[in-house]
């Protein structure tokens, strides 16, 4: 078999150390030689952010932040940075902070440095989301990719184990969709394959002992590999299904996506056998359905849309979007009766095998 694909890896430095997070923000602030420092935070972890800042002179804390990025707020931050000549952005928090960040990056210039506090993997990539008018819009930009990764497990420990599985199988579904998303290739689906092996490890060592540090480690290992295969691999169609039914409702980010990915996986590994081999093989399993199956029953993860918030009668308008962005590297045909189909099934939380049947 002859290989032939053309892969980009995205230039980033990443500091990992657990207990570092402090240390190695202001020695990176000091090496870029930034003055005009805006930590981005919102209120929930106003805490955390200055605690990691604590040894850097800050010119400006903002924490207006909201899901999916309201382009209303990206605007008022934009303004806030330009108003106080800031030139390093400093993001702590999950993927709505990081998103406010690249917001401002985007129109700005100005260079991030991210500090994740979950697993949601945004900070790894060059994609930017903004919403507006119940509508998510979705972009790359080279603007938008934080210059530098700070993981710090330490950082992750207040989150509670609903959002840490929530979370870590949003990662998990940025590894699946990089197998058959546009620009999928042997590169960013060896990475998938690692991130969906930590994150297999990683999340039942945190469901069994939250205040652990090897399984918030691996977990933060795996979102950092699902982000960078999904830069490389782009937006397939769970992400796709995703923004329309977070940007559109007003859906929890990490809930949603840890809720459709196993519908989406049955849906497209019959017509996938070799991604769906990879992605078998990495869970340990000789199915890929099966693997996740037993990690989902592992951590008591999401199972219904219905339980936050989506109703029978938003199905319609969705097929109709999600329709409308599939992308053509699917590997089966999404018609609107089978989309239908799949967003009952994820809706009512039934058996994902009645995809794939």
């Amino acid at each position: 078999m002859s290989l032939e694909f053309t892969h980009e890896t995205l230039g980033q430095r990443v500091l990992f150390g657990s207990g570092k997070a402090g240390q190695h923000l202001a020695e990176e602030i000091r090496t870029m030689g930034a003055s005009k420092v805006m930590l981005i935070a919102s209120e929930a972890e106003s805490a955390i952010a200055e605690s990691v800042a604590r040894d850097v002179d800050v010119a400006l804390t903002y924490s207006d932040v909201a899901p999916h990025v309201p382009a209303e707020k990206a605007e008022k931050a934009r303004s806030a940075a330009a108003e106080h000549g800031i030139d390093l952005l400093v993001s702590v928090g999950g993927g709505s902070t990081t998103g406010l960040a690249k917001a401002v990056a985007l129109t700005s210039g100005l260079p991030i440095i991210a500090v994740p506090t979950t697993y949601a993997g945004s900070e790894a990539t060059n994609v930017w989301g903004l919403t507006e008018g119940a509508r998510k819009t979705t972009g790359i930009d080279s603007r938008v990719l934080p210059a530098t990764v700070i993981y710090d497990a330490d950082l992750t420990l207040s989150l509670p184990v609903e959002l840490s599985v929530a979370s870590g199988l949003n990662g998990l579904a940025h590894c699946v969709d990089s197998m058959w998303a546009p620009r999928a290739d042997p590169i960013n689906a060896a990475l998938g394959a690692e991130g969906i092996r930590a994150l297999n490890r990683g999340l039942p060592l945190i469901k069994q002992d939250p205040t652990g540090h090897e399984g918030r480690e691996m977990a933060l290992y795996g979102a950092y590999l699902s982000a960078v295969a999904f830069a490389s691999a782009g937006s397939g169609l769970h992400h796709k299904i995703c923004h329309v039914l977070g940007g559109t409702w007003n859906m929890p980010h990490a809930e949603t996506h840890a809720t459709v990915l196993p519908y989406v996986l049955a849906f497209n590994a019959p017509q996938a056998p070799e991604a769906a081999a990879r992605i078998a093989g990495a869970f340990g399993s000789d199915d890929a359905n099966d693997g996740l199956r037993q990690l989902r029953e592992a951590l008591d993860a999401p199972r219904a849309l219905q339980d936050f918030g989506f109703k029978a009668e938003y199905i319609p308008e969705a097929v109709q979007i999600i329709l409308a962005a599939v992308p053509e590297s699917n590997p089966r045909k999404c018609t609107p009766e089978n989309l239908t189909t799949l967003l009952t099934a994820a809706l009512q939380g039934d058996n994902p095998k009645i995809l794939s049947d």
